[in-house]
């Protein structure tokens, strides 16, 4: 999402670490190769690149997976930012296969470096991933290619068993503590109806990102929800204190059929936000972006 949005709030953070860099770990992304300036792609390095031998099957491919991940806690320091970002991506697609989870914040640089090289990976199959991840510790580690690793506490590193999701474990608020908001996250559609049904709760009501319910169920993918908002007139096009509506955000997080409600609905696809963004130029969808362009396409 653009900057502001739900997914770049602090509990939808990337990662649980103590330095939001490593969040799996705590430990900086890069270690001793590591370059700050490194673009959201793998420009710099490909794992891929080189030749894989003595292609494995079945078991003994995992087995060999889960050593290689057991061996790259003793990588981090060496090892580059592509090279890290390399490993994350082919372990998020072994363990999570394609990527489907909204993009992080406009302001969340090392969220968007990790979300990206594991999006880009598409529909790569797990045992592709597996092969690609166990030749690039290979050639990190040759030394190693050939020792038995043991014992879980070692699969915590950068692409390990351990890894931590793109996004941490929201913290869990007590009932009583919980807002509006927090229910809206949840989707607890029959909460959100009766708050608003009753008169307790405006359907208009901002956070102090001036981001409305309807911003945050587009942000989250909950469809049904966005479609009861709207049935109770929440406002199309409310603008939060970015200048984006639902719209920019359900284009951003690629709910292409969330996207098609709120244009159906009346949503304003002309609508620019502080940056002069439209909707169509903050998504990297491109089914999104045509059905994007088919509203605003000159009539005639």
């Amino acid at each position: 999402m653009a900057s502001g949005s739900p997914s770049s709030s602090p509990d939808t953070a990337t990662g649980s670490g103590t330095d939001p860099a490593r969040p799996d770990t705590g430990e900086p992304l890069g270690g001793a190769g590591s370059d700050s300036d490194s673009d959201l792609g793998l420009s710099k390095f490909d794992c891929g690149a080189m030749e894989m031998t003595d292609r494995l099957e079945g078991e003994e491919l995992e087995r060999e997976f889960e050593s290689a991940a057991d061996r790259v806690r003793d990588l981090v320091q060496t090892a580059s930012r592509d090279q890290l970002l390399y490993l994350y991506a082919r372990y998020k697609q072994v363990k999570a296969g394609k990527c489907n989870t909204p993009k992080p914040g406009f302001f969340d640089f090392e969220g968007q470096r990790k979300w990206q090289a594991w999006k880009q990976l598409g529909d790569m199959d797990a045992d592709q991933a597996m092969q690609e991840y166990i030749s690039c510790v290979n050639k990190l580690d040759p030394e190693g290619s050939t020792k038995e690793r043991q014992g879980a506490e070692r699969r915590t590193g950068f692409g390990g068993a351990a890894v931590s999701s793109l996004y941490q474990e929201e913290e869990k608020i007590r009932e009583e503590d919980k807002n509006i908001f927090d229910y809206c996250r949840e989707n607890n559609i029959e909460h959100i109806s009766k708050a608003i049904g009753s008169q307790k709760v405006d359907v208009n009501t901002k956070d102090e990102e001036g981001r409305a319910l309807l911003h945050w169920a587009c942000d989250r993918g909950h469809k049904e929800l966005v479609s009861v908002l709207l049935q109770h007139k929440a406002d199309i096009n409310s603008q939060d204190n970015e200048g984006q509506t639902a719209l920019h955000y359900a284009s951003a997080c690629e709910f292409a059929d969330i996207v098609e409600l709120l244009l159906n609905a009346g949503a304003d696809p002309f609508i620019k936000d502080m940056e002069g963004s439209l909707p169509e130029e903050v998504t990297e969808s491109s089914a999104i972006s045509s059905l994007l362009r088919q509203y605003t396409a000159p009539k005639g």
